[in-house]
């Protein structure tokens, strides 16, 4: 499942370096208390983006409303403030793995340069690429099988996961997430899409791919805010 969850108003949820430190220590700790596995991450200076395969259906609500309750309670003491941090509720999207597995991960490790933040998504801290592409130590991350089947070991592994980012994302595959996360609909093929929607009682939303030239728009219709990511 993606999960985003967006500063209220567009504004940081992070404000200096020990905030990201105190998010991913509070990240760990719900993802294991509500059995979600972490395969990928990004903390952007106003959102945050995850990837996770939960063990339990209630998994991913529970692991949200843990972490963005204990991380508010840390910046609203931190920083002398009160009220909200979060803008509403997540975004999520149940993601057909076969089909969009790595898309999303490279989706949400390559926000930090698609935000003009960085040229390179190993130069930037606060996402797994530095882990899934360079083998950096991070307890919080699990290995998805079909990462583990891009190579015989974990250096051939990672030299597979590198090699997905040496071309950019395709227009149509970035649409497809932001749609995605925007109508709270799966990201796979039409007999997936249909047989999630189905089992979770929802009607399926028909695909309105295309956006006015010039213009980057979130998940929620809202444009581009450069240096932020979306």
């Amino acid at each position: 499942m993606h999960l985003v969850q967006r500063g209220i108003n567009r504004e940081p949820c992070f404000f200096a370096e020990e905030d990201y430190h105190c998010y991913l220590h509070w990240l760990q700790k719900s993802a294991a208390d509500w059995g979600c596995a972490m395969h990928a991450y990004a903390l952007m200076t106003n959102h945050v983006h995850l990837l996770v395969t939960a063990e339990r259906a209630d998994g991913p609500a529970r692991l949200m409303q843990s972490l963005g309750r204990r991380y508010v309670q840390y910046i609203n003491r931190a920083y002398k403030r009160s009220g909200s941090l979060w803008e509403g509720r997540y975004k999520s999207s149940v993601v057909q793995a076969e089909a969009y597995l790595f898309t999303c991960m490279r989706y949400i490790e390559l926000n930090p340069v698609r935000a003009g933040m960085v040229s390179d998504p190993a130069h930037y801290r606060w996402s797994s690429y530095r882990h899934n592409g360079l083998g950096q130590a991070d307890e919080r991350m699990t290995l998805h099988p079909l990462y583990q089947s891009l190579g015989r070991d974990a250096e051939e592994r990672r030299a597979s996961y590198r090699a997905l980012f040496r071309s950019e994302l395709d227009d149509d595959a970035i649409d497809d997430i932001r749609l995605a996360l925007a109508q709270s609909q799966p990201l796979g093929d039409d007999r997936f899409a249909e047989r999630i929607c189905a089992k979770v009682g929802v009607r399926r939303a028909l695909p309105k791919r295309g956006r006015p030239p010039g213009k980057a728009t979130t998940p929620d219709g809202m444009e581009e805010q450069t240096g932020f990511g979306f």
